[in-house]
């Protein structure tokens, strides 16, 4: 069974609704706080937010696969992925 799952537009409207500012302002603050952990990232730095959990990237060494249309062995090349590792805090309150 899917999970329900919630916008970055519904998140905008909840934490206006919370703090009692326009949807607008609220907005600019998510983009701007989503574009500051995009840029600590593509610069290589953890960003840790305490109580709720720790974005980093993960590098994955290259390594042989196959491809499933065609059978035939490949390389997959290394890559970089960003990752996110949930706080303690945020692990109890899930459950």
């Amino acid at each position: 069974m899917a999970a329900e799952s919630v916008s970055k537009k519904d998140l905008v409207s909840a934490v206006a609704k919370r703090c009692g500012l326009s949807q607008a302002e609220t907005a600019g603050v998510v983009d701007a706080l989503l574009e500051e952990v995009t840029k600590a990232l593509a610069a290589g730095k953890r960003v840790r937010l305490i109580g709720f959990g720790t974005f980093e990237i993960r590098e994955r060494a290259g390594r042989r696969g196959v491809n499933p249309q065609t059978g035939k062995a490949m390389t997959i090349p290394a890559s970089k992925s960003p990752a996110f590792k949930p706080g303690k805090e945020l692990k109890d309150a899930v459950g």
